[in-house]
């Protein structure tokens, strides 16, 4: 299952993850968050063990969201080493994600 990430606990979840970490950005009322979350909970599962993979309500952690300037969700961030690798805007297939984060391992 991915994780809940918050203003309180990002820092130590994400950027100080000696692995490979994904971010979806998201919202309960945004329509294509509904589509992309349950490609997030499924590559959650298959990653067990060698990626992070958690979310973001920007409704509830505003000061994560405005530093990474998410202005759309969703938005998956791919960090890695505590600095952002890549970026996928809108929704995406699950074999792109997949393909994203495997390029961090």
């Amino acid at each position: 299952m991915a994780l809940e990430l918050t203003d309180t606990n990002f820092e130590e979840i994400v950027l100080k993850s000696d692995k490979p970490v994904l971010v979806d950005f998201w919202a309960e009322w945004c329509g294509p968050c509904r589509m992309v979350g349950p490609v997030v909970e499924e590559l959650a599962a298959e990653y067990e063990g060698k990626a992070v993979i958690g979310k973001v309500n920007v409704d509830l952690n505003s000061s994560i969201s405005m530093n990474y300037g998410i202005r759309n969700i969703p938005t998956l961030l791919f960090f890695k080493n505590g600095q952002v690798v890549d970026k996928q805007v809108g929704v995406a297939q699950k074999s792109v994600l997949a393909a994203k984060l495997d390029a961090q391992m």
